[in-house]
């Protein structure tokens, strides 16, 4: 088995209304997934099939090998999830709502409940009723209860929301030590591309309902992401230059100012070179890689909805 999670053109209809179609997700034993879309491309729709929340209009979810019905409840229970915002007994405090998951799930490992509060920085807060916690602690205390049983699976649902900076960089480094230390394979969906770009090994894109593509990070860095960047004052003479003087084709104008070059084979100090001897005056030129979220604009058609 390969792929813990599998969907089969999972398609979900409401009122008429084609919220996903054909999505079709591979993901490894193993790995951390990305799931990036813009907000309403269909992620949380998709993942709540996946859990089982919601049943496919058409298509399928197998999990670890085995095809979802509305009887997996061991398969189901292999699983940590958020999906959306996380729910509690506000009246109980954050280490009864953790007890009585543990009660549910039939998991009585002593110390489970301490370790996973420490894990999301919430042992302070840990007696303390949750309609007393911010946004942040009440999603760090969703995280800390789908990791509390030690699942196979995470699938998190913008795990991220609520969160500062720093308490973002400490959810990174945990999904990553779950992922490498424990085994455990995540699925997480996001909007924001930076919390992912770091610590994904494989990401699926969606936009508008549809699967536009799965690709790994290490694709993404070898497909012809590299090029030279040159910022001048206009960019009409060096582009000149470039096809005329330099037999360049593989360039594009991005702005008024900038110019990207494709073509790797010429070195960054020989078109530097040939521009000062055609006197145009550099302002700064230098070797970069496509981002991901350049790469996730480009395929999401959102970049040009900014412009």
């Amino acid at each position: 088995m390969s792929n813990i999670i599998q969907t089969n053109q999972l398609t979900k209809i409401i009122d008429g209304k084609e919220l996903v179609k054909d999505v079709d997700i591979h993901v490894k034993k193993g790995e951390i997934y990305g799931f990036l879309g813009p907000n309403g491309a269909g992620k949380t729709t998709v993942m709540k099939m996946i859990t089982n929340l919601w049943k496919p209009t058409y298509g399928s979810v197998e999990l670890f090998g085995e095809k979802l019905t509305p009887a997996s409840y061991e398969v189901l229970k292999r699983m940590g999830s958020i999906i959306e915002f996380p729910c509690f007994y506000e009246h109980m405090s954050g280490w009864e709502n953790l007890r009585l998951h543990c009660e549910y799930m039939g998991y009585h490992t002593p110390g489970s409940i301490e370790n996973a509060l420490e894990m999301l920085g919430l042992l302070e807060a840990a007696k303390k009723p949750v309609k007393s916690y911010s946004l942040g602690m009440k999603q760090r205390l969703g995280i800390a209860r789908a990791i509390l049983c030690r699942p196979e699976l995470l699938v998190l649902d913008e795990p991220t929301n609520g969160l500062d900076p720093a308490g973002m960089k400490q959810l990174r480094d945990l999904f990553r030590m779950l992922c490498t230390e424990y085994g455990i394979t995540i699925m997480i969906s996001t909007h924001i591309l930076s919390e992912i770009e770091s610590i994904a090994d494989t990401v699926g894109v969606i936009s508008k309902g549809k699967m536009m593509q799965e690709i790994s990070m290490q694709e993404i860095a070898e497909r012809n992401m590299a090029y030279i960047e040159l910022v001048v004052e206009d960019t009409k003479r060096p582009a000149y230059v470039l096809a005329d003087k330099l037999d360049l084709k593989n360039f594009k104008v991005m702005d008024g100012r900038t110019i990207r070059i494709y073509d790797l084979r010429i070195s960054a100090s020989e078109i530097a070179k040939e521009l000062a001897l055609n006197e145009v005056e550099l302002i700064s030129i230098g070797r970069k890689s496509e981002s991901l979220e350049e790469y996730f604009l480009k395929m999401t058609g959102e970049g040009e909805r900014h412009v």
